[in-house]
């Protein structure tokens, strides 16, 4: 279970700080998906962040269990971990999309993809060449990220974050440099894998085809996260 206690975040304004999330609390247990709607500039993507370690709260706790079965005898509080605690889970328990691709330019898609399996020690090449095939990138394999279009290397970021089977998916924007038809499969796999892995998803996304597929649907207002009716 993924567990947020009044989270508050603000960052330094032109004269004052100037407050994006204003005590934001919500749970997510294995295998359930949240979406998140919202304006830009609101603090979808400041939330997702916070939830990565790649930055910390001004106050509140962000909590995840240490197993699947969502046993809170000992979840681990992220907003306290070091740079190098921050590293492993990232590697180890978190798949991430952003919408900066992150790819490394510098070796060939199939790399990028197994790269997080392989520092694991857990490399499943069967999963890893299902979803290539599923998500129509398993030409690209040879190639290097940057003789790749913005579509294709969505798709090999997907790819990518999914690989090493994480308890943990944080999807920012994921079908923003797709088509409707590609947009359609991405969106498909992500829930099919929550399912599948009993596996945590937070969608960040203005698509409303995309966010009505999630177990629940909220709207970032007013600083705070507000149940979508």
């Amino acid at each position: 279970m993924l567990r947020l206690i009044d989270i508050c975040k603000s960052y330094i304004g032109a004269n004052s700080p100037s407050l994006i999330l204003d005590n934001v609390s919500f749970e997510l247990s294995y295998g359930n998906s949240m979406s998140i709607q919202g304006p830009s500039g609101c603090g979808k993507s400041t939330l997702l962040h916070l939830i990565a370690a790649l930055d910390r709260p001004d106050s509140g706790k962000i909590l995840l269990s240490t197993n699947i079965s969502g046993d809170e005898a000992s979840p681990i509080a992220i907003e306290n971990f070091s740079e190098t605690q921050a590293d492993q889970y990232r590697r180890q328990k978190l798949g991430m999309v952003f919408q900066r691709f992150n790819l490394i330019d510098c070796i060939s898609v199939l790399e990028n993809i197994s790269l997080a399996s392989r520092l694991n020690g857990a490399l499943d090449q069967a999963y890893i060449n299902e979803l290539m095939e599923r998500l129509n990138i398993t030409e690209h394999i040879s190639k290097l990220p940057t003789q790749l279009s913005g579509g294709e290397q969505q798709r090999v970021a997907i790819a990518r974050a999914l690989a090493h089977k994480p308890q943990l998916i944080l999807a920012d924007e994921p079908t923003g440099n797709l088509d409707e038809e590609n947009s359609a499969l991405v969106s498909q796999l992500l829930f099919d894998t929550c399912q599948q892995f009993n596996t945590t998803l937070i969608v960040v996304t203005h698509s409303p085809k995309v966010a009505e597929q999630a177990s629940r649907q909220l709207y970032m207002q007013q600083k705070q996260l507000i149940e979508h009716a």
